[in-house]
């Protein structure tokens, strides 16, 4: 079992200190939020990326948890989507702004608030547990002190007692009773084993991270394209990265969860996080999550100046990806079919694929509009009242859609349902979706979207520069565009790196 030995071994002099700021000066002087906080040294640490992936794996090993991604999630269909959201937010909650983080905090709060039900073991989940909500948070703190262990550069108590503070801050921060996370880092460890060992199941969400998500994770934006090149790649990254990960989850659990040991995977997992160790002797700035994710999810046609950049390394790219095909026995995925000559057609089942499932579950129904109403929210930083109507318009385009499609009354649409009806999918429910983008995007409320205002809502909310928006867009342009996308009938359009893309 984890145990405050293990995590609590004796750093190299100055070693943790140097890197993130501990040991030196009074703890209660330094801010739990900010660049004075412990964990701010911690997020562009590329063995974080690790933890969180090790984190993710243990939140979705808690029954409630797993429950709400399987139902919810789009973790599995837009996984890089998932992690910019999941980095922005802690951005924000651990920012030195109290007002950004008081309306992250909100806006958790209402995300959280709409997702409950039941698993298939007719448990009922509530994403507002607060027990459940300081397991996530546990998780995320035990995850950063196992990777410092793991790469050889152990915290130090005091240390490990100030990120443990900011972690408990950051539960106080969503409105969390404080009692659900234990008060002291000594209490804590009985507290964490006691849930890996009671509470922690095999889950499918679990199952499906590692043996899933890894071995068909998409390729990110900017690799769109590339099939062979990043079939190659997650051939042989996936399955260490999987490996790692099991390798690192506390062994009671491990055992009791039928997790397979391969022999010599715990020497490569320490190799792993000690090379990422290493990363910290390169000059400051090199490693950057917001720039790293922001090349990943980088759309070649987009108008940002990095795009030459990446399309020329695309060029080379596919040059790689052609010798790659003549010289790998290795099957590869297809090329992508080319588009129509107008670009403005998609098949009914791929849009149904690409756009309406969002969780990659095979079927519509409410989940899938949900995140896309969530995603819109969270992009475009609505309060209350917007994200509301957002949801209840959606909300009413679900069940639009559910009278109109659901042949066989189960609920749900399938894909076939969807397709063998191709309904005209813009009626007034999805009007009043696009009504709400247009009154946000009209900050003057002239009843028109000028050039600055059009090209500041698609670089908000969907990270992207568009090309033609010189003079107004009115009202009705600006909800025709939106229906073309949503109803399937336009391919190239904005709107795809929001919904679309992985």
């Amino acid at each position: 079992m984890t145990t405050p030995d293990d995590q609590h071994s004796t750093t190299p002099p100055g070693a943790a200190a140097a890197d993130h700021g501990s040991g030196n000066g009074d703890a209660e002087e330094e801010s739990l939020f900010g660049p004075g906080s412990q964990f701010h040294g911690f997020f562009n640490d590329p063995r974080w990326a690790l933890a969180v992936i090790r984190a993710t794996v243990l939140e979705a090993a808690h029954p409630q948890v797993g429950a709400a991604l399987i139902d919810n999630s789009t973790f599995v269909t837009h996984p890089w989507r998932r992690l910019r959201n999941t980095l922005t937010s802690l951005q924000r909650m651990f920012g030195a702004d109290d007002h950004t983080r008081q309306r992250e905090a909100a806006r958790l709060n209402r995300m959280h608030a709409r997702l409950h039900g039941t698993d298939p073991r007719n448990r009922p989940y509530d994403a507002m547990d607060p027990e459940v909500r300081a397991w996530v948070v546990a998780t995320l703190f035990e995850s950063t002190v196992t990777m410092c262990r793991l790469s050889g550069q152990p915290l130090e108590q005091k240390t490990m007692e100030r990120l443990y503070a900011e972690f408990q801050a950051f539960q106080t921060a969503l409105g969390d009773p404080a009692r659900h996370l234990p008060s002291t880092l000594d209490e804590f460890w009985p507290y964490y084993d006691r849930v890996v060992a009671e509470e922690l199941e095999n889950t499918e969400a679990m199952r499906i991270i590692l043996y899933k998500l890894f071995d068909h994770l998409p390729a990110p934006p900017v690799l769109n394209g590339f099939p062979a090149l990043w079939a190659t790649g997650r051939a042989v990254a996936g399955p260490v990265v999987g490996a790692i990960t099991v390798a690192s989850l506390p062994e009671p659990f491990r055992r009791r969860a039928g997790l397979p040991e391969i022999a010599g995977v715990q020497t490569l997992m320490q190799g792993v996080y000690l090379a990422a160790g290493l990363t910290r002797f390169l000059p400051e700035g090199w490693i950057k999550a917001d720039n790293i994710l922001d090349l990943l999810t980088l759309s070649p046609d987009s108008d940002d100046p990095r795009a030459r950049t990446v399309n020329a390394l695309r060029d080379q790219m596919k040059r790689a990806g052609a010798l790659i095909r003549l010289i790998t026995p290795m099957p590869t995925e297809p090329e992508p079919a080319p588009a129509p000559a107008d670009e403005t057609q998609r098949g009914a089942q791929r849009f149904f694929a690409e756009v309406l499932d969002q969780t990659g579950d095979g079927y519509l129904d409410w989940p899938d509009l949900a995140a896309m109403a969530r995603e819109l929210s969270s992009r475009l930083d609505l309060d209350e009242p917007e994200e509301t109507r957002l949801y209840t318009a959606y909300a009413d385009w679900w069940r639009e859609l559910q009278s109109a499609l659901d042949a066989d009354g189960d609920g749900r649409v399938s894909a076939q349902e969807y397709a063998a009806a191709v309904p005209s999918l813009a009626g007034p429910a999805l009007i009043r979706v696009a009504e709400v983008l247009f009154d946000v995007t009209d900050k003057d409320g002239n009843h028109t979207i000028d050039a600055d205002e059009y090209r500041a809502l698609f670089r908000t909310a969907f990270r992207r520069d568009t090309a033609g928006a010189d003079g107004t867009y009115s009202r009705s342009a600006f909800i025709n565009d939106f229906l073309s996308f949503m109803s399937g009938r336009r391919r190239t359009t904005p709107y795809d790196p929001l919904l679309a893309d992985a």
